[in-house]
């Protein structure tokens, strides 16, 4: 089973593998991801080189079933942040 990473093993990788404080790792860590939500709810997408795309997906209105009564419910349409991985890192993922 796969480990999961976490924010701080993020920012004590970036503190090991740069000059940077951990103050200064969590706060650059936060701004890249500040940017990125901002910019998925202004509903761009997001490209990062080498690693892939997020972006926003419309989920269409549709006909459910709530699995505790069996009864049959509407789900209001939505949007879901997606994810297309890039060359890169589905060669790393695929060995």
């Amino acid at each position: 089973m796969a480990n999961t990473i976490r924010k701080n093993d993020i920012v004590t990788s970036i503190v090991e593998t740069t000059s940077m404080t951990k103050t200064e790792a969590n706060r650059a860590f936060d701004i890249i991801f500040e940017t990125i939500s901002n910019a998925l709810a202004k509903g761009d997408s997001v490209q990062i080189s080498g690693f892939g795309t997020f972006e926003v997906r419309e989920r269409a209105a549709r006909t459910g079933r709530n699995p505790k009564t069996r009864e049959t419910i509407q789900i209001a349409a939505s949007k879901a942040v997606g994810f297309k991985a890039g060359k890169t890192i589905k060669e790393k993922v695929n060995g």
